[in-house]
């Protein structure tokens, strides 16, 4: 999705064409996983943000063109860590090279991640806004919800004008949660609230679908602890907003597949897996294509030369298949391989915060990935779906069933049971114990005093509204930029002050 779409692939833009192509791609990487020609080799990681951005008053700001441009790139592959628009006029993504995290590798993160926020800071300051990774934009507003809302990328048109043709009609958000929001749309705008970091764990193809299906189980331990996203639109909604409004928010279904029971494209998904190819075939069966082709490609040629294939149609469409933990096909550095891309957690709210949550995915997907009974063996799927529902729409307080545990508190699970088991998956990774101790004990301090993001940003609206007496949207505004004040002096949230 980072890839702008050339002007050559919608001048060539033929559907049928494209879905025989998705299938060479998908008959290319069988045959790549067949003859085991894809990467084995230890297994790198890397690191997606997405950021908003705030004008001086804690309104959303629409200038990523600005930023951008005082970052010296225009979204290309040599810019700053990637720098580049993402859906809304008011977010960047930034990209972290990818690495291995023997060592120090989790310190090294915390420390280019600070460093390349310290650089969007000043050239965010440059433009005259403010950066704020957090996970929905709470001083959005349903009057900025227009298509100028979105970014001026020709791919995020496109993909606009693919979804809304595809769905009908008008999108609707309705959420129902400590306060409700029922709104309507004519652009996928609202989609660009959502901010969040992703987690890619590079696997070896045999072993793809041990860590789908762990990353699966316990993606609602991930969501209970970082959640981030309690605002949307001036209400309070989900702990973990994010997660229906992305499910509603990029819905191509029209209201008779909905009532079909068709599959949304952010989705959880339906079962265990036994193989990656399974997640690309649901890709095929359930979701229509929705950008162009992009290469020439011919991927049966490639593969039987004995080369590499992009695979590119195959990547663009299964990056608008909003899976929470996604399958990737790539390559790096004239390798092939196929990554986990882990997209559960919301941005922020400081680096150190984001590299705890890592350590928690990194730890808790080695150890489960290589355990003796998998965790599919003793989690019926409808289980793991529930508990992830359970973990957006409560977040740290919420209740978690588990094997031989039933149903127990999230922040009692995770200390008593999970940080332990997350040290020798970061052990087995290579990780110092110092950095594993530190980073997971970010995660145990949040469980044991009950504070993450989203119970931050509750608590000093309701001081801002209650003490301050301040109406509801500037309570909105005095927090985010309380917020993206505590965001750049970096102490984790647990440690804030209200």
């Amino acid at each position: 999705m980072g890839d702008e779409v050339t002007g050559s692939a919608l001048k060539h833009w033929d559907h049928p064409a494209y879905s025989a192509r998705l299938q060479a791609g998908r008959a290319a990487l069988a045959q790549l996983l067949a003859e085991e020609r894809l990467d084995r080799g230890r297994p790198m990681t890397g690191l997606e943000l997405e950021l908003d951005l705030v004008e001086p008053d804690g309104d959303p700001a629409f200038a990523n063109d600005a930023v951008l441009e005082h970052l010296h790139t225009s979204g290309e592959e040599d810019a700053l860590y990637g720098a580049q628009h993402e859906l809304g006029a008011f977010n960047i993504e930034l990209n972290l090279p990818p690495r291995l995290l023997d060592g120090a590798g989790l310190s090294w993160y915390e420390s280019d991640l600070a460093a390349v926020l310290a650089e969007v800071r000043e050239a965010a300051g440059k433009a005259g806004v403010q950066i704020c990774p957090i996970g929905t934009m709470p001083t959005l507003a349903t009057d900025h919800m227009g298509v100028d809302a979105l970014s001026t990328a020709r791919r995020y048109r496109i993909l606009n004008e693919e979804i809304m043709s595809q769905r009908g009609e008008d999108l609707r958000i309705d959420i129902r949660g400590a306060e409700s929001v029922d709104f309507t749309s004519s652009s996928i705008a609202p989609e660009s609230a959502n901010t969040s970091v992703q987690f890619h764990l590079q696997v070896a193809p045999e072993d793809f679908a041990r860590y789908w299906n762990a990353a699966q189980a316990f993606a609602g331990v991930q969501v209970a602890t970082a959640a981030n996203s309690p605002y949307l639109f001036g209400r309070q909604l989900w702990a973990e907003t994010r997660v229906i409004l992305f499910e509603q928010g990029t819905d191509t279904r029209r209201a008779n597949q909905r009532a079909a029971g068709a599959k949304p494209r952010a989705w959880f998904g339906e079962r265990w897996i036994g193989g990656v190819l399974d997640l690309f075939d649901e890709n095929y069966r359930h979701f229509s294509p929705l950008l162009p082709l992009c290469d020439e490609e011919d991927p049966a040629a490639v593969v039987s030369g004995g080369g590499v294939p992009s695979l590119q149609e195959l990547r663009y469409h299964n990056g608008t298949v909003y899976r929470w933990n996604r399958p990737v096909y790539d390559v790096f550095r004239g390798r092939p391989h196929v990554r986990v891309e882990n997209r559960v957690v919301a941005a922020g709210p400081t680096a150190v915060d984001i590299c705890a949550n890592m350590a928690l995915f990194y730890g808790l997907a080695v150890h489960f990935a290589d355990a003796e009974v998998p965790l599919s063996e003793r989690m019926d799927f409808a289980q793991a779906a529930a508990n992830f529902r359970s973990a957006a729409r409560h977040g740290i307080n919420a209740d978690q069933w588990w094997p031989g545990l039933g149903l127990v508190p999230v922040r009692r699970l995770v200390v008593d049971e999970l940080l332990p088991k997350a040290a020798e998956g970061l052990s087995a990774l290579g990780v110092s114990g110092r950095d594993a101790d530190r980073y997971l004990g970010v995660i145990e301090s949040r469980c044991r005093r009950g504070v993450n993001g989203a119970t931050w940003q509750v608590a000093r609206v309701q001081v801002a509204e209650h003490r301050q007496r301040l109406e509801r949207r500037d309570a909105l505004r005095a927090m985010v930029l309380d917020y993206a004040a505590r965001s750049a002096d970096g102490r984790p949230v647990h440690e804030w002050e209200v």
